[in-house]
Formats: structure tokens, sequence, C-alpha cells
């Protein structure tokens, strides 16, 4: 448990916390929501001793990790591996005690009997310490975050900033701190990798305070929503889509009560001004002042999101046919390495007037290649046509490098603008947290975030009828992503976006292609469907698609040969059906050890399980669509926990049954 008592922390001469009182209780899912700008960072720092507040105490019961929101620290010359596993330097120490006092032993006139006793201490503790574990949890943690096997001899220092946070937050993970805060945890996530992060989450034992503009994790993840706001801490039980319905209705009792008061108070007033010097009202008058003085006024309340909205310009129409890429093949060549394959004879690809797409897939897939090949700044094996009277706008991250650094912020828009006046101008920025004097910033003092922003900005602010958007998303809280959302449901051109925000891709998107396997796979359909049809619907059989042949490692080299004994087929047999028992009663996926007929086994029974849950899904939804059910606080609070139980229920069954019918795709070929 943390307690934080009377925090003020003043930064550049704002207040930004002032007077903050909270308790951090355990076992928590917390969510800490706030404007931008609000001191959702700050407070994570002074939670996690890194920042010393000003006033107030903070009193913490247990250890606490700590994933800052841009970590670019870490410059070791270790490789990932050794990098991660410093998360065990408390075994690290005690292995190398072990060590001297091992060879201790062997001096003459050792004490023995006294240095035995200290080895089997040691023994204790690491073995309660998962000492004999610690290299494989560590692999599995990086390997879930997305590293490949042979990634994690990589030295640290070559990595990107992305990968940087994924070795962050795999330490942090293995530490398993009694708190563990995490500052924008999806950044530099891509979607199986968030996916991953949520199934290690929910069976964490300890408290969890997540800021994130990721909608979907949120809603997913926690079981309370912090609202920080003017300095202030208020908590509502439930996740984010719950808060946005109690704090409207927070809300609006506090503006009539606001309102109540400021009435009583002009009453007040002006009973005072009109009777002030009349003797026979002297005594209700200083009665009303007296009472003015000890009233504890109400703030006004927040007024709810601004209803920022951003019209795009209607541009020139397209072609039917906006791109058509043939049959291509791409390859990096790598200067003492083989080259690297990310497209081979994909496609043929084709993008129709009016299409949304989502190219969503692992990172490294070629994603942001896919992207870049369809603007043509790659060159590929095959060939690219654009459409009739076609105009294309491309945003990618590294487009913030361009920008003019003596500019301001409103001057480097103004350069992409045509024909727009400054009130246009100064909503759009707005829209992406430029407010007030920020606009009048020069681009050299932004920081990387702020240039990213403002580089989206300036590709949206004269939309072309072709759009090409790579990460938009990042670096936008969750009510400027509304904002963009809207934008793009009215936009009348075509566009194809990458983004690892599947909140915002359902919302957008109406074509989804997957990239992977060195290939392109196309589905008509919103994210939610295409997610839909991969596990049980038209696009089931790609789990029956053979994967590709890995490098085998250390965990699964190969057999050396030769025929089988007996005594080895019966342990194998023993371990299959140990397997499929473990797996019966633990709910696992399938392994290579359980036969074809065991994996269909538990196929059907997951089948099963996923029919019951979606019946009980559809009751909650017709429950939850009763306007009565609203009501009643606590019935509606009920049903809206146990419709997310059932939903977080579903999607762990779909993932276990996509992974069984994966598997046995692999027995069929």
């Amino acid at each position: 448990m943390i307690q934080l008592q009377g925090i003020d922390v003043a930064l550049g001469g704002n207040q930004i916390l002032e007077g903050l009182t909270w308790t951090l209780k355990d076992g928590k899912r917390i969510g800490l929501i706030g404007p931008n700008g609000a001191g959702k960072t700050t407070l994570l720092r002074v939670i996690g001793g890194y920042l010393e507040p000003d006033n107030g105490e903070v009193a913490r019961a247990g250890s606490v990790g700590y994933l800052a929101q841009d970590v670019q620290e870490i410059t070791s010359r270790r490789s990932v591996i050794e990098e991660t596993l410093t998360a065990f330097e408390a075994i690290e120490e005690l292995q190398d005690r072990e060590e001297s006092l091992t060879q201790a032993l062997e001096l003459p006139g050792a004490d023995q009997a006294k240095i035995l006793r200290k080895l089997e201490a040691i023994h204790e503790r690491l073995a309660i310490q998962e000492a004999h574990s610690a290299q494989a949890r560590a692999e599995t943690v990086l390997e879930g975050l997305g590293f490949a096997t042979d990634d994690l001899t990589r030295p640290v220092e070559t990595l990107s900033g992305g990968y940087r946070m994924r070795v962050s937050l795999a330490r942090i993970l293995l530490q398993k701190p009694d708190v563990l805060l995490l500052d924008e945890p999806t950044n530099h996530l891509d979607i199986l990798s968030i996916d991953w992060l949520e199934q290690y989450l929910s069976n964490y034992a300890g408290t969890v305070v997540l800021v994130s503009h990721d909608r979907y994790f949120l809603n997913r993840m926690i079981n309370t929503v912090a609202h920080l706001y003017r300095g202030r801490i208020v908590e509502y039980a439930g996740n984010y889509d719950y808060f946005l319905v109690e704090r409207e209705k927070r809300r609006t009792l506090e503006q009539a009560a606001y309102e109540n008061q400021q009435r009583e108070i002009l009453q007040a007033e002006r009973f005072i001004a009109r009777f002030r010097y009349k003797a026979s009202k002297a005594r209700q008058v200083q009665s009303r002042i007296k009472h003015l003085e000890k009233l504890e006024r109400l703030q006004s309340p927040d007024s709810p999101d601004a209803q920022i909205r951003i019209r795009f310009p209607s541009p020139n129409r397209s072609g039917r046919i906006v791109l058509s890429v043939s049959e291509f093949s791409k390859s990096y060549a790598g200067s003492e390495e083989p080259d690297v394959c990310v497209f081979d004879k994909a496609g043929p690809l084709e993008i129709s007037r009016g299409q949304k797409i989502a190219l969503i897939g692992k990172n490294g897939a070629g994603k942001s290649t896919l992207a870049c090949i369809l603007f043509g700044s790659e060159t590929i094996e095959g060939s690219r046509k654009e459409g009739h009277n076609v105009e294309t706008r491309f945003f990618a991250q590294h487009q913030a490098d361009s920008l003019i650094g003596t500019d301001t912020v409103l001057e480097s828009l103004d350069r992409e603008a045509v024909g727009r006046e400054d009130v246009y101008l100064r909503t759009l920025l707005g829209a992406f947290l430029f407010t007030g004097d920020d606009v009048f910033k020069p681009v050299q003092a932004l920081s990387g975030g702020e240039k990213s922003r403002l580089a989206l900005a300036r590709t949206l602010v004269n939309p072309a009828n072709f759009l090409i958007l790579d990460e938009p998303t990042n670096h936008l809280d969750i009510q400027s992503i509304k904002v963009l959302i809207e934008a793009l449901r009215q936009y009348n051109g075509t566009f194809v976006v990458v983004s690892h925000d599947r909140h915002f891709l359902d919302h957008v998107a109406n074509v989804v292609w997957y990239i992977g396997d060195h290939g392109v796979r196309t589905y008509e359909g919103t994210y939610s469907e295409y997610r839909w049809a991969l596990t049980h619907g038209s696009l089931s059989r790609i789990a029956h698609e053979r994967p590709i042949a890995k490098k085998p490692t250390r965990k699964t080299r190969a057999r050396s040969g030769g025929p089988k004994t007996k005594e080895e087929k019966r342990r194998e047999a023993e371990a299959r059906n140990r397997a499929y028992r473990q797996a019966q009663m633990n709910g696992q996926t399938a392994t290579d050890e359980l036969t074809r007929h065991q994996k269909q086994w538990l196929c059907d029974e997951a089948e099963s399980a996923i029919a019951e849950a979606e019946s009980r899904k559809r009751a909650t939804e017709k429950a939850l669509a009763d306007p009565n059910v609203y009501s009643n606080p606590v019935r509606a609070k009920e049903a809206s926990a146990n419709y997310a139980s059932i939903q977080k229920e579903l999607d762990d069954l779909y993932a276990r049954w996509e992974a069984l019918v994966e598997s046995l795709g692999d027995h069929s070929t």
C-alpha cells in the first residue's frame, strides 16, 4: 500500500499537484486518467520516489517499479538477455557468494561446518527466488514482448528507443514489484505484444497503475479509475467506459450544486447591497456577510471534454482504382549477413476509392515498409500504378525531422495550409494538444512527441484524396484520438493506416490487411469483425496454414536420429497424457506433446465453452440495453462488471481455441 498526504508539486512556476491525498490499495488495477498536462507522469514519479514533492508525505510499504514513457537512458553494451537478467541482481549476489564460499571450503584450515551452514542458507534463499528458472523466465517475457531468439544476444545500445523500452519493461515485470507503475506501456508495442502484456498483467499479484491513451487496453485491464484534475484525485470503481458515464453524472450534480450556490451568493450580495445602510436590516445584513465569509465556495466543475471537431475539406475525387500493386517481393541487403526478406511474392494488391484500410501485424513484419511501398518511396520487384487523379499524402514518424526549427508551431502549419484562416489552424492545433501560447513556440523547442503531432497536423491540414498514416495516434491523448477518429470517419477520401491502437482501428477502418509470413492477407470488415472471422469465421483457415520453419534453439534441438526405443515411446506417451490432463485442468493451450485426437478433444471442449459464453454475453448485452438498469447504480455496476468478465473469458477462450486449431493444422501438414 502507498499513501500520499497533502502532496504539492510546482514545475516551471505552474502548480501541478496541490494538496493531493490518495491511497493506492493492494491488488488494484488503476487507470490514472486526466487531460494532457494534468500531471499524470509527475504523479507517477512522486509515487515511485523519482521526484520529491514540494510539500506532503509519501508512505511506501513494499517495492515500486516504474516504467517511464520515454526510455532512452539504457546505453549498456550488455546483450538484451544480459540486461534483462539484471532484474535478478539479488540472485546474482547470492550466486557470487555461493561461489566464494565453495572456494573457501577448499582452503586449508577452513571451518567447513560453518561454511556449509552458510551455503545451506544461501541455497534456501536461491530456491525461494526460483534461481534455477531465472533465464527461462527472462526469455519467456522477452518473447512475449516481441523479441526473436536471435535478438536476445544483440547489444542493447544497437536497439531503437521502442525496443529499449521493451527491455526496461521486461526487467521491471521480472522484478515483480509490489506496485507497478506503467506510463504509456503500449506506445511501442505491436498488437500481439499488447495482447501478451494484457494476459500477463491480468495474472499479476501486485498493484498496477496505468497511464495509457489506449482505450481498449484500459477497458480490459483496469477495475478502478483515478481521475486527476486540478491537482486532485477522484476515484471511480469500474473500467474506462464506466468512468465516462459516472463522471458525467457526477459533473451534472456538481454543476447543479455550483449553480445553486452561485444563486445563493448573488441573492445574499444583492440583499447586502440594498440594505447595508438601513438600520432595521442591520442584523440581517451582518448575518449574511458572516455567512458569505464562512461559506466554502465550490469550484466551477470541469466542463465536458471540449467538443473540438475538425472537418477536412473535401478532396478532389479520384478514380475508382486508387492504387494497384502487382505481385511483388522486397528484400534489404545486409552488409555482412544474408539479405533480409520482408515480402516474397506478396499481393497483388488493389485499393479502391473509399476504402479505409488498417495495416496490422507484428513489429518487424513489414507494415511501415508496405506503407512506403504504397507511397512509392521504396523500390520493389514488381510494379506500382496510381489511379486517375490520385493525390497522396504520407505521414511517417521521421517527418518531424524535416520541420524548420525557427518556425513557430502556427507558422509551420500555415506553410502547409492553402487559404485556411487562423481560426481553423488554431482549432486544428488545439485538437493535437497545442493550446494557448503553445502555438507560438519555436519548433526547435518542441519535444519529439510534440514535433510528431505537429507533423501529423501538417499532413491533415489540406488532406489529399489518398492518405497513408503510419502510427498517427502515437503521442496523442484519448480526447485527441477521439477527435482524429471523428475526422477520419467523415473524410470522404481513401486512406491506409498503421496503428497498434485497436479502439482507433475499430472505429476508422473498413478493410484489414494482415502483414505476416512475407505476405499480405486481406479482409473486408472492421478490426473486430476480422478478429471474429480469424477465430471462428471465414478466416479460420489461416490457423491451418503451416508456419514458417524456425531455427532450432537450445530448447527445441533435434534428436540425433535413429529409431526410438520402447522406453522412449513409453515416456513420450506418459508425457502426452500428463500434458493433456494439465491442459484440461488449467485451460492451457495445446503443446507438441499431445496427439491429434487429444488436441481435437480440447478444441471441441473450447468450442462448447465459447458457445456457452457467447450465450451469456448476449443475455448480458440485452440486460445492459434496458434503460431501467441504470436507475440502480449498484445493479448497473454489477451488470457492467459481469459483461467485462464475460468478454475477458471469451478473449481467453478464443486465444486458446485459435492455438489449438493452429496446432491441429500443423498435424495435417
